[in-house]
């Protein structure tokens, strides 16, 4: 009888245990709620090809998905954008146009993107580690100096693309390479100089495997592919605008 009384304490205790245990597991962490934004948010998009959105419909690229999105989260506020790009940009003529147009430096939050066409041009690649700093400290002056405002996000890698398949005659490998070496200088510079870098270039990769992610010019990412990249960013851009 003594020997199956303590058969059952040690039984009870160890389902109280693994009671208290289960519990402790599955008990979730309080999420802090969202601080509401209100009034006029501005975002500044500085780029190429990639941010305007080449070969999709005018609301597809990137920037204007973000838009769309931080309107639905944020219904209080009010969200404009503003971009600085054309296909075909090189760092030289992003500096250029943002010299030219001078823009105000109001900007609540500020995306970049180049270096493509450094690269398919066959530019030196001085010229970027040179002028890709220059670029980062003006969207950091846009941003009305605040280099948490400024997100910039790695160039996609157009060697898995139709286009880079077959119109670049096999050189898929070099142009990988290459990208590799301007996103891995952007990627450091950003680490050492405190600014947030998103990498989407292995969303790009995918272009040969899974042809949604390729528009129809066979080169430039499909609006598919620009939602992907949008929902990467997007978390940087909600941590920027509720610091």
């Amino acid at each position: 009888m003594k020997l199956h009384f303590k058969q059952i304490v040690i039984v009870t205790l160890s389902i109280f245990l693994l009671s208290c245990s289960a519990d402790e597991t599955t008990s979730e962490t309080p999420v802090a709620p969202v601080t509401p934004l209100t009034g006029s948010i501005k975002y500044l998009a500085l780029g190429d090809s990639y941010t305007v959105g080449q070969s999709v419909c005018e609301t597809c690229g990137f920037p204007e998905q973000l838009k769309s999105s931080l309107t639905a989260i944020y219904p209080q506020a009010s969200f404009s954008l503003k971009v600085i790009a054309t296909t075909g940009w090189t760092t030289t003529n992003l500096i250029s146009a943002i010299n030219t147009q001078n823009p105000d430096p109001v900007y609540d939050i500020v995306t970049l993107l180049i270096g493509v066409n450094n690269q398919y041009q066959g530019k030196s690649f001085s010229i970027y580690e040179k002028e890709f700093p220059e670029l980062v400290n003006k969207a950091i002056v846009l941003a009305k100096g605040d280099k948490k405002k400024v997100i910039v996000i790695s160039i996609p890698d157009y060697a898995y693309t139709r286009f880079g398949e077959v119109q670049m005659g096999g050189q898929g490998e070099r142009i990988s390479s290459e990208i590799d070496q301007y996103n891995s200088f952007a990627e450091n510079y950003c680490k050492l100089n405190a600014v947030v870098f998103v990498s989407i270039t292995d969303i790009s990769r995918k272009g040969l495997t899974n042809p949604e992610l390729v528009a129809g010019d066979g080169l430039h990412p499909s609006a598919k592919a620009y939602t992907l990249y949008a929902d990467r960013i997007l978390p940087k851009i909600r941590v920027a605008l509720q610091n």
